[in-house]
């Protein structure tokens, strides 16, 4: 036997002396040693049933170790790897371990890390090569400096990936996915570059670009989200009420969003949104939020990402002379805005939407002046809320945007009922969707792109475009998809959103409360050629 101290600490700890004779056995070959075992890993190797165990530190001392920095990190993901194929049926007779592919080249990687001077850091989620670059002195890059690179072959690792995007820029860091079950890469990664032009130019080349015969990658900017939308709030909590009773679940919550209900400015609309310092902070609050276990005075919250908005680039911006102005009571007219900002500059237009508007001035240095000048006056009894409005973002990311967010909804409508989701009532509502007048194909995936709640508009809904809204709106007011200036849903009266009157997706004129609305993220304050 090795050491007798450590055999003996093994034993004291209250392992099964096989497992403690197993792990003895693997100090010997020195990839791993007693100190590099933290408590979670051997509370978890205590818990474990012997012969499972003893398959897991079989896994463990034939996987490759040169790039694992957290070795105890890393056996504990090897066991949970290991339940996980358990509970599946699908442990196989090599002691449980997962059926690897062909693994990177060793060589390449090794003479890429000495180019570099970076490191590659192996977990059973993913490997991250870099992060910072050796050289580098200054901040974290960042929004926008990221991509998301998909379609990756999944026997394809870090010596195919690096080169290819190092001919775009400096690389940051490189996060390849990993699947624990397989051993194979999980078909994506996330590629951080030093700036915005770097990734920008990733994106130019490598998108479709052909990696392999047949294979072509898929490369966009990826950004990180640290916002979730939350619904379903009673609509006479305040701010720093949410801010107390949200922040208990989760640490890292910067600052929750609401809005004001136009009729009752010490409403919110039944809904809001939670800013987190960090992706993984957003990521760990969505996880203990939205198991359905934890009310909100009493309230079952509807828990998801608020829809990350595309930041117009600088360039762009500088040339923006549309002013968007916010929370606005009911009795302000567009009149009144056109008298409250010409005092700054010619206005060419002002279009009011039930609290907000767009003030379009003749030219940008008005604006800015206006701006800076009335951010805050009170104008009818609230105050103004005023900045740079952004132009139209594309037309089809938002519908597909829309599409994706509704796909959600009925995933987790269809989670949250106590019958299946699609049952056979080919000819009226489905139990637990309240519908009324069910003319237009009737009931769940009916015909028509109409379905609203209410009044004399069809609950066709769920067909082409999957479309929430009324009298054939699909899903946003009386401008068609977006709803003209913002992206709310609902249709021209009832249903979930309302006429266009909101710019975050929810808020409605009938019913469409943030209760019932879903979120996108706050102040969509773009605006279209009206």
């Amino acid at each position: 036997m090795g050491d007798q101290t450590d055999h003996g600490k093994l034993l004291d700890y209250g392992l099964d002396i096989k497992v403690a004779d197993r792990l003895d056995e693997i100090f010997q070959t020195g990839k791993l040693v007693h100190e590099d075992l933290d408590q979670r890993a051997l509370d978890a190797l205590k818990e474990f049933p012997v012969e499972g165990a003893l398959a897991v530190l079989k896994q463990f001392l034939e996987s490759n170790l040169e790039h694992v920095s957290n070795k105890s990190a890393y056996l504990c993901g090897v066991m949970k790897t290991y339940r996980q194929k358990s509970r599946a049926g699908a442990v196989n007779t090599n002691g449980g371990a997962p059926l690897q592919g062909k693994g990177p080249d060793e060589e390449k990687i090794s003479a890429i890390l000495d180019r570099t001077g970076y490191s590659l850091d192996v977990t059973t989620g993913q490997r991250k090569y870099g992060g910072p670059p050796p050289s580098w002195d200054g901040p974290a890059p960042g929004a926008g400096c990221e991509v998301f690179c998909g379609k990756i072959p999944k026997d394809m690792y870090e010596d195919e990936l690096i080169p290819l995007f190092e001919k775009c820029g400096t690389v940051w860091d490189l996060r390849l996915m990993m699947d624990p079950m397989s051993g194979l890469n999980r078909g994506y990664a996330f590629v951080t570059f030093t700036n915005r032009d770097e990734a920008n130019e990733a994106v130019h080349q490598l998108n479709d670009f052909e990696i392999r015969s047949g294979k072509k990658l898929g490369v966009t900017i990826s950004y990180n989200n640290h916002r979730l939308f939350i619904g379903n709030i009673p609509k006479n909590r305040d701010k720093d009420e949410l801010a107390e009773e949200l922040g208990k679940h989760a640490p890292g919550l910067v600052e929750v969003i609401i809005y004001s209900s136009p009729d009752d400015k010490k409403k919110n609309r039944g809904f809001c949104f939670l800013e987190y310092e960090s992706h993984k902070a957003a990521s760990l609050a969505k996880r203990r939020l939205g198991t359905g276990r934890i009310k909100v005075w009493s309230c079952d919250i509807i828990v998801d990402w608020a829809d990350p908005q595309e930041e117009p680039d600088h360039d762009t911006m500088s040339k923006v002379r549309v002013l968007y102005c916010r929370n606005l009571t009911n009795t302000v007219t567009e009149e009144d805005l056109r008298d409250c900002f010409q005092c700054h500059g010619r206005v060419e237009r002002v279009k009011k939407i039930k609290d907000y508007a767009f003030i379009h001035f003749e030219e940008r240095e008005m604006a800015v002046n206006a701006m800076a000048a009335l951010s805050g006056v009170d104008l009818c009894g609230a105050g103004l809320e005023i900045s740079l409005a952004k132009p139209p973002s594309d037309k089809k990311k938002k519908e597909d945007m829309l599409r994706k967010r509704e796909q959600r909804m009925m995933q987790s409508m269809a989670e949250s009922m106590a019958f299946p989701a699609f049952p056979a009532f080919p000819y009226g509502p489905v139990p637990g969707i309240y519908m009324r007048h069910g003319g237009g194909g009737g009931g769940r995936g009916g015909g028509g792109r109409g379905g609203g709640r209410g009044g004399d508009y069809f609950p066709g809904g769920w067909a082409e475009g999957q479309s929430w809204g009324g009298a054939g709106h699909a899903r946003g007011g009386g401008q068609g998809w977006m709803g003209g200036y913002d992206q709310s849903w609902g249709g021209a009266q009832g249903g979930r959103g309302g006429y266009g009157d909101s710019p975050s997706h929810g808020g409605g004129r009938v019913a469409g409360g943030g209760d019932k609305g879903r979120g996108g993220s706050p102040r969509v304050s773009r605006y279209e050629d009206l």
